[in-house]
């Protein structure tokens, strides 16, 4: 009987502790002034949006997804080291082409760049990050993004900005995971 007991204490104990820290999660969440502070950023964020598909843009992407090469096995990447100005420096073979959206056509911004490849990247690992290929490779501060391009499956959009958050053209590195 005894360690029936204690095991019945035990269990209204740990729902008493349940029940209390719900509770406090439920109270903190209705007051507003108790949750943590948003991260501020040191400027002004401005929309992230790409920039709309040409029509030379489908028709360069279609070529290339009828070269000659495969896509990486599984667990190896294609890479891809693009200068401020949009030039390809270096890539692996799967890289078909990049460049750099023009800041004074309407709807592209500094710091847009696309890249091209010879099969769907759509559905693989992206990663980019700010850097050069000069023998310091010390890149500008600055921040990059990276996402599929819409409406090309087998092209990247990079979005680059400075530290306070505007369109800023920056070099950078950018990896595909297959």
């Amino acid at each position: 009987m005894a360690t029936f007991l204690k095991r019945k204490a035990t269990v209204v104990a740990l729902a008493a502790l349940s029940l209390t820290l719900a509770g406090g999660g439920i109270a903190a969440a209705a007051h507003p002034a108790a949750k943590a502070p948003a991260e501020a950023q040191p400027g002004a964020r401005q929309a992230g949006q790409q920039p709309p598909v040409t029509a030379a843009e489908t028709r360069s992407a279609k070529a290339a997804l009828n070269a000659t090469l495969a896509a990486p096995t599984p667990g190896l990447v294609a890479w891809a080291v693009v200068s401020s100005n949009g030039t390809l420096l270096q890539h692996s073979a799967n890289v078909v082409s990049a460049k750099k959206f023009s800041s004074s056509v309407p709807g592209q911004f500094a710091g847009q760049y696309q890249v091209t490849l010879d099969y769907a990247v759509n559905l693989k690992g992206l990663h980019a990050t700010i850097g050069t290929n000069d023998a310091a490779n010390v890149p500008p501060a600055g921040e990059v993004a990276v996402a599929p391009r819409y409406l090309i499956p087998n092209a990247v959009f990079v979005q680059t900005r400075s530290s306070s958050g505007g369109y800023a053209d920056r070099p950078f590195h950018l990896l595909i995971a297959n």
